[in-house]
């Protein structure tokens, strides 16, 4: 199957090319490049790819496709408080209009990376895809809005899926350092310290990069009647965590590292315990690692390829490091390239 990955020079793209290469996908990127640079270790061998904004992306471009992949995103909180305007563009207009001429297009699959955090704040209970979403970010809300626009699209010859991913850790070629278990280890690894901001109550499901890229693989290849214009929660419930106790885990792999709750932030509204049961059962599918096994590879890694203070803090975190590429003019203020890369 010829497969069409947008965002793959992120964090997930970058893990899932070569596992939909193993299995014997032909996959092109597409990508805009922000966090190309973005390696930690060796750098990563990319596919053949095309460098454009998703926001321009043409229904030539989509020719001679059978399914697509849509990963690209303003993938962060922070940024889309700071800028929500440019997170609805590009995370909810663009990805519609991708949807819309992947249609036009032929495309027969259209396989949407959404979110957890669609559910808000929850409560105790195991919320299921069919649980009200309630939406707490722009971010969020982004993501319910392309689920609904994109579902309307549906037909005989064009199924969209959502996978509404739990928080993704593990470790990239092409690093993130703002998403929990990446963020805490790091703290550890460079402070001796797992830094814990909120209150540590809140509940966060949790799922590796790897696992996150073997969903995606399970829903291109699944009968059709399977996967049409449904939602599959992505991760397993044994990664269903309170902040505090994700920081205890990696307080147990870390060596000489110490869990510290300051509280500073408050309670976060954020939080939901997730089902998901519906990927097994449809799909066959069983997310694989644990947190302490995803704790324990960061570290490693980490360690191994020299991760800095100032990369920790800079280069792998997405909202300093789009401020730093509007700073240099490689980005305008509506996150368009100026300049080309080299």
């Amino acid at each position: 199957m010829r497969v069409l990955v947008t965002g793959h020079q992120g964090y997930l793209g970058t893990v899932m090319v070569p596992i939909l290469q193993a299995a014997g996908h032909d996959v092109v990127g597409l990508d805009s490049g922000f966090f190309a640079d973005c390696v930690l270790g060796p750098a990563p061998t990319d596919p053949p790819a095309l460098q454009v904004d998703l926001r321009d992306v043409t229904t030539g471009q989509l020719a001679d496709v059978d399914a697509v992949i849509h990963l690209a995103a303003l993938s962060n909180d922070p940024l889309g408080a700071l800028a929500p305007e440019i997170t609805h563009d590009i995370n909810h207009h663009a990805s519609v209009r991708l949807a819309r001429l992947a249609k036009e297009a032929g495309v027969s699959r259209f396989l949407y990376a959404s979110t957890c955090s669609v559910y808000g704040s929850a409560g105790q209970d195991l919320v299921t895809e069919d649980a009200p979403l309630r939406p707490l970010t722009p971010y969020a809300e982004s993501k319910v809005r392309v689920e609904d626009d994109a579902a309307a699209l549906a037909d005989s010859d064009f199924s969209p899926v959502f996978l509404r991913n739990a928080t993704a850790f593990g470790f990239s070629p092409r690093l993130r350092a703002d998403i929990v278990l990446n963020n805490l280890v790091g703290h550890a690894v460079l402070t001796g310290h797992v830094r814990v901001l909120s209150d540590g109550t809140p509940w966060r499901p949790l799922v590796h990069a790897q696992d996150i890229a073997r969903a995606f693989l399970a829903c291109l290849v699944a009968p059709r009647d399977t996967i049409h214009c449904r939602a599959y929660n992505v991760g397993t419930e044994q990664n269903n965590l309170t902040v505090a106790e994700i920081a205890e885990a990696v307080g147990d792999v870390v060596p000489d590292s110490e869990v510290v709750i300051t509280g500073e932030s408050g309670a976060d509204p954020r939080s939901y315990r997730v089902d998901f049961s519906r990927a097994r059962a449809g799909l066959g599918y069983e997310a694989e690692w644990s947190i302490p096994d995803g704790a324990a590879e960061l570290y490693r890694a980490y360690t191994d390829y020299g991760l800095t203070a100032a990369t920790f803090a800079e280069r792998f975190t997405r909202l300093h490091h789009l401020k730093t590429l509007q700073g240099n003019a490689v980005l305008d203020q509506s996150m368009r390239r100026l300049t080309a890369r080299a």
